[in-house]
């Protein structure tokens, strides 16, 4: 989980893409669709084989699978425009690659046994029926207004940077770049999605996941040779960007989000977006940030789908592992990238960056998002140049195809077969089709919004920090004590969600600068206080609440079966599974693991200014 930020480009640029790049982008996606092509070709029309892949999917697949599904073109961009204007601050959130490890370690073996489809079906298991209809809504409300919008938007990033002459006129009609690209995107994610489920997602997720970090790693090295080695990048950047041991609370209350201005000559604003001040308060970073990781990782069910479809518990873990590892390279990938062009541009090595430095020898925020694209244009020989524009265009393909996917699985699985227990696994199949395809017509309806509101990417990444919280507290809490029952779960998520929603109400007029409050609400009043509580620390409010009152609940009502959440709890677990779950791996896996873990220690060892 990362929090970042995105605008449009505002720099004027002129496409470097030749006919090579484009040979080397229909290269790739012909390769897409003849994979996609040969899923369907194999698929079979049954529930399991769609949503799952049969429950068939190797362990490489997987991993490769949960790292397309997260990193998306926001991640791309966002990530080396964090590193262009604060260095290597944001690596926190990657490094949170440790989560992935609880996954594999710690819920797949309670997942497996179950055989479920969804998270919420989990819940229904372990809780109640009502448990996993409230999880359901919200996660397909969370996925459509957060992910795919998003996605959407950081695609329209790319395009209008790489490709800003790209244009077709119907009538009086012109439509540019940001729409053609996103169109096309969509449309073509939204068909293999639809045509071949879980199976098209996860191996064209495989396909991606090699594109994307052969691209990013080969600009990397460009970057590094263009400024003269690792040991320049030091010294232009300077200790303070190689710094991941600086989290500085933020003076006085200023609130998650900051505007920032751009002015011409005369001092007119031209356009104002809004940005993550920056600043990291520990106490945020040491608790709400691992709660945010391990909802996202261990039970979400846009990454946690990937392991679903194991033959095994071995198969699994290890897909978990081999996640948690590919999961450490965007801090190498993308936000080095970003504190390579801000190098070049402070040295002067490639002057068509200097526009991201500011007076003041910064990076100026709103240009600066630009930074990959950019360095994109004028670092990379032609067919590279594609290599690397591939891989964009697969971040945002299997972040879309990731969301599509679990949407259509939501509301099929938890949804449709409740109000119809009787369909066919032929009907359930088709109504997953019909779900992918609701999906994509709702991602274009997007498109208008998302173009014309600048400040709501940044404003989006806070919901998930008002809605995982209770998320988090039912499932560890449900895991590791079998005392805490269904009423207790379902009082935790409906208290839980009433605040996240109440302070995603208030703070929706001040993102859209709607009803005369571009300022916000007047100082010292209540809707003030609560919009300007830093997200992170109101997230934390909303967990300690929601486990409060879990606990309280199940313990003034009466204990929950406990032969029916057999094997669905630490505490209830029967000898034969624990026998099985230790049967399950080997030195392989903790060597694996320990590996993961040095590497994280490593970063942080090394990144101290």
């Amino acid at each position: 989980m990362t929090n970042l930020a995105l605008a449009l480009p505002t720099t004027p640029a002129t496409s470097q893409i030749t006919g090579v790049d484009w040979f080397v982008i229909a290269i790739y996606f012909s390769i897409l669709l003849g994979v996609a092509w040969w899923v369907v070709k194999k698929g079979k029309d049954s529930a399991a084989d769609y949503f799952l892949a049969g429950r068939n999917l190797g362990w490489w697949v997987i991993g490769a699978s949960i790292f397309a599904s997260n990193i998306g073109s926001e991640h791309v961009v966002g990530l080396a425009s964090a590193g262009t204007t604060s260095g290597v601050a944001l690596a926190h959130y990657e490094l949170h690659a440790w989560c992935l490890l609880v996954l594999g370690w710690v819920f797949v073996p309670f997942y497996m046994r179950s055989m479920v489809f969804t998270m919420p079906e989990f819940l229904e298991r372990r809780f109640s029926s009502a448990s996993r209809y409230v999880l359901s809504v919200i996660s397909i409300i969370t996925f459509i207004v957060s992910k795919i919008a998003v996605g959407i938007f950081a695609g329209g990033v790319v395009f209008g940077t790489l490709l800003p002459e790209l244009h077709i006129t119907i009538g009086q009609t012109d439509i540019d770049s940001f729409w053609i690209g996103s169109i096309l995107v969509i449309a073509l994610t939204g068909l293999y999605t639809a045509l071949g489920g879980m199976r098209a997602v996860a191996y064209n997720d495989a396909v991606q996941t090699f594109v994307l970090i052969l691209g990013s790693a080969s600009l990397t090295i460009y970057g590094l040779h263009k400024l003269g080695g690792w040991h320049e990048l030091r010294y232009w950047a300077g200790s303070d960007m190689f710094n991941l041991w600086k989290p500085i609370i933020p003076a006085g209350v200023q609130g998650s989000w900051a505007p920032v201005l751009q002015t011409d000559s005369a001092g007119n604003v031209l356009k104002e977006a809004w940005y993550f001040n920056g600043n990291f308060p520990w106490p945020g970073m040491l608790i709400c940030a691992p709660i945010i990781g391990l909802w996202y990782w261990c039970t979400d069910q846009y990454i946690v789908q990937r392991a679903l479809g194991a033959p095994n518990e071995t198969v699994a873990r290890r897909g978990s592992i081999f996640a948690s590892f590919l999961k450490l390279f965007p801090v190498y990938l993308f936000i080095i990238p970003g504190l390579i062009c801000f190098a070049l541009a402070k040295s002067g090595k490639v002057p068509q960056l200097a526009a991201i430095i500011g007076p003041d020898g910064k990076a100026i925020p709103l240009v600066s998002q630009g930074a990959f694209p950019m360095m994109v244009q004028y670092l990379l020989p032609p067919g590279l140049r594609g290599l690397v524009v591939a891989g964009l265009l697969s971040a945002l393909m299997g972040s879309l195809a990731g969301v599509f996917n679990a949407c259509s699985t939501l509301f099929t699985v938890d949804l449709y077969q409740k109000w119809k227990p009787g369909a066919s696994q032929h009907e359930i199949v088709r109504m997953g089709r019909v779900a992918t395809t609701a999906m994509v017509v709702v991602a274009l309806a997007w498109i208008p919004v998302i173009k014309g509101a600048q400040g709501l990417y940044n404003y989006l990444q806070a919901v998930q920090g008002y809605l995982a919280p209770p998320i988090f507290v039912v499932f560890f809490f449900g895991v590791f004590f079998k005392r805490l029952n269904a009423k207790g779960a379902l009082w935790a998520m409906i208290v839980g969600f009433a605040l996240g929603i109440f302070r995603m109400l208030v703070d929706t007029p001040v993102t859209l600068g709607l009803a005369g409050l571009q300022n916000g609400y007047p100082q010292g009043s209540f809707l003030w206080v609560i919009n300007n509580i830093y997200f992170q620390y109101f997230s934390v409010l909303i967990t300690i609440v929601s486990a409060i009152v879990m606990i309280l609940v199940s313990h003034l009502t009466a204990e929950p079966n406990y032969q029916t959440i057999q094997n669905l709890t630490f505490e209830t677990k029967t000898i034969e599974d624990r026998a099985a779950t230790r049967a399950s791996w080997s030195w392989k896996e903790v060597a694996g693991s320990g590996l993961v873990l040095v590497c994280i220690m490593g970063a942080y060892l090394y990144f101290r200014g």
